[in-house]
């Protein structure tokens, strides 16, 4: 038997992004988005209110970073969530967080973030979403295996759980996408 909630945002998994962009001074910033996924094969989309401090930058700088939260920068990764750079200038540095500036957009890369999409604002939809396209795609080597492709296990990216605010590292292999459903053909 199933139980009914109503509607909720219990959206499974929701990946953790921390979005990085810099602010009128040059200075770098970040905050995590637990709203935002894949808009195309090569586009993403993000659903950010129009106060955070990051839609502004976004649209005066034409650029972003997108990376992917993982288990071994948690607490790093909530802060920049729950400060805001409107009210703390120094979020970045309380943060821990360090950057370098990505050779594709005007955008920070965060160090501590094994991965990350460098994305070029395209646009804001109708209802205050910004779309981005993505021009690269970066992973640091230590999350790639031998033959240079990301290696999930060695990544662990967290994923947000919104029925009970909470994170869950990913990265157990249950099976093989394309193929295992071949079983039933």
């Amino acid at each position: 038997m199933r139980k009914n909630f109503g509607t909720k945002s219990w959206f499974y998994p929701l990946p953790v992004l921390i979005v990085g962009t810099y602010g009128e001074d040059g200075q770098a910033d970040a905050m995590n988005a637990a709203w935002g996924g894949l808009y195309d094969a090569d586009k993403v989309v993000l659903c950010l209110s129009a106060g955070h401090k990051t839609t502004a930058n976004i649209k005066k700088r034409g650029a972003f970073t997108v990376s992917f939260a993982d288990k071994a920068n948690l607490v790093a990764s909530d802060y920049v969530g729950i400060v805001s750079a409107n009210t703390e200038p120094k979020k970045m540095e309380k943060s821990g967080f360090h950057t370098t500036k990505s050779q594709f957009v005007d955008a920070p890369l965060i160090d501590e973030l094994p991965v990350a999409l460098e994305c070029r604002f395209l646009k804001m939809t109708e209802d205050g979403n910004i779309i981005g396209q993505i021009v690269n795609v970066s992973a640091d080597e230590s999350v790639l295996d031998a033959e240079g492709s990301l290696d999930f296990a060695k990544f662990r990216p967290i994923s947000f759980e919104p029925a009970h605010n909470a994170y869950h590292v990913l990265g157990e292999k249950v099976g093989s996408a394309f193929h295992d459903g071949a079983a039933l053909k």
